[in-house]
């Protein structure tokens, strides 16, 4: 261990494996290590055993539930986008050749009361009972401009500058009511809150070309795609990247201390009473709780069923988003459900999520307009976790510290702060023009 790297890397969750795989292929010496003896961190994957321990203390799972090493329930579970930032990353760092990826069933969104289709095509919107026949009209007529807008081809402006104009303007020019809004905004666009209305309406505009696109890509019906055996996945197979790069990962180095010299700049981290020397850190936020502060609380709900959610057209995986307007909240709740056909449980059962940021200490009421939609289940646990985010100056300790894991329950956030971390850490924005078509969905 005594001996000199450019990078540390501490923690194994997501956000850390991707920048150590990133950082690994830009040819850097990466030292790996976590204080755990398994990978993942806050974003690990856990079995039937694990899950209880954990949410239970020492109770022994009900036999009922099937074997335990059938399950691998994600801590943070998050789907991508079949052509987002994320499988970009994945592929610009050949990570996918150890990842088999399988598309995801449905994708939906809560509006009066029900759970209905997020239409995302000018098709789509004609059929969707989301809107009365008028209004349907008025959504066409904006999907086919969202369609067809090019940055580059002015023609398809409308004689809109979209970096100028909000979306709250686009949208009046169309016509279209709140409520229309509100599924295109959160379910479509993917926007936590409704701070977009007042901002540059191109941003909207790509990320609901995005959702098209990606929807497209593997004629799902929906835009996301998942690993078969989830993200706990992930780490391990960035892991493996790294050591093809050189790169060393140590699991279960307990109390790494990170080092500083008297101008209070990294200078190496020590575990076990070895000193590993480094230029810089990379971390989650609790290998150095003085550099950060918390922000807000995740509300979450784990249950384990034996039936898919009602009112999904039977699918075996799914996201629906509950807008905020609809539950009268300050921010979005989300429900993801998996199951046997990811290998994420034994068949017949079924793993769904209910999280939010929360606004109270009472997950279990707060988090019941999502878990109402769940229909029976057959276990069900209750957790909050806190969110922080750095309060550092990287340019004057080189200590470069992750956020933690939102509530959402896609990865568009998340990606977003590895590449900003990418962009501090090497100074260089990662090029991620890349041919889509190498993260192949598994086979049937």
């Amino acid at each position: 261990m005594d001996e000199e790297y450019d990078v540390i890397v501490l923690g194994t969750g997501l956000k850390e494996c991707i920048l150590s795989g990133l950082l690994s292929v830009d040819g850097l010496k990466v030292l790996h290590m976590d204080r755990n003896d398994y990978y993942g961190g806050e974003s690990s994957s856990l079995n039937l055993i694990q899950l209880w321990k954990r949410f239970r203390g020492n109770d022994k799972p009900p036999a009922h539930l099937g074997s335990s090493r059938d399950y691998n329930v994600d801590m943070i579970p998050k789907f991508m986008m079949a052509n987002g930032t994320l499988v970009r990353v994945l592929i610009h760092t050949d990570v996918t050749k150890y990842l088999y990826f399988k598309a995801v069933d449905g994708s939906y969104v809560y509006n009066k009361g029900k759970v209905h289709k997020v239409p995302a095509t000018d098709m789509e919107a004609l059929k969707s009972p989301l809107m009365g026949i008028f209004e349907k009209r008025r959504a066409r007529k904006f999907f086919i401009y969202v369609q067809d807008y090019d940055e580059k081809d002015p023609k398809t402006h409308e004689g809109m500058d979209l970096t100028r104009v909000t979306t709250r303007e686009l949208i009046a020019k169309y016509g279209l009511d709140d409520n229309t809004v509100d599924f295109i905004g959160h379910a479509l666009a993917l926007h936590r809150d409704d701070r977009y209305l007042d901002e540059p309406a191109l941003e909207t505009v790509k990320r609901m070309k995005l959702y098209a696109e990606s929807i497209a890509r593997f004629q799902g019906g929906s835009p996301y795609i998942y690993p078969l055996y989830g993200l706990g996945e992930l780490p391990q197979a960035f892991a493996r990247l790294s050591a093809v790069y050189g790169g060393t990962y140590m699991l279960n180095k307990p109390h790494c201390q990170v080092e500083f010299n008297e101008e209070g700049k990294v200078i190496g981290v020590t575990s076990e009473g070895e000193t590993a020397r480094c230029k810089k850190v990379v971390c989650d936020p609790s290998y150095l709780p003085n550099k950060v502060r918390k922000v807000g609380k995740v509300a979450r709900a784990i249950a384990i069923m034996s039936h898919p959610i009602p009112n999904t057209n039977d699918s075996h995986s799914v996201q629906v988003i509950l807008p905020q307007k609809q539950l009268g909240r300050k921010s979005d709740m989300y429900l993801f459900c998996c199951s046997y056909s990811h290998n994420v449980a034994p068949k017949g059962k079924f793993i769904a999520f209910v999280s939010s940021e929360a606004e109270t200490d009472h997950p279990e009421t707060e988090l019941k307009p999502g878990i109402e939609l769940l229909g029976p289940v057959d276990e069900i646990f209750f957790d909050v976790y806190d969110r922080y985010e750095p309060v550092n100056e990287p340019s004057l300790d080189n200590c470069f510290i992750s956020t933690s894991y939102d509530a959402t329950t896609h990865f568009e956030s998340t990606v977003i702060d590895v590449l900003n971390m990418y962009t501090l850490i090497t100074g260089k924005i990662l090029d991620l023009s890349v041919d889509l078509s190498a993260a192949s969905a598994a086979e049937e």
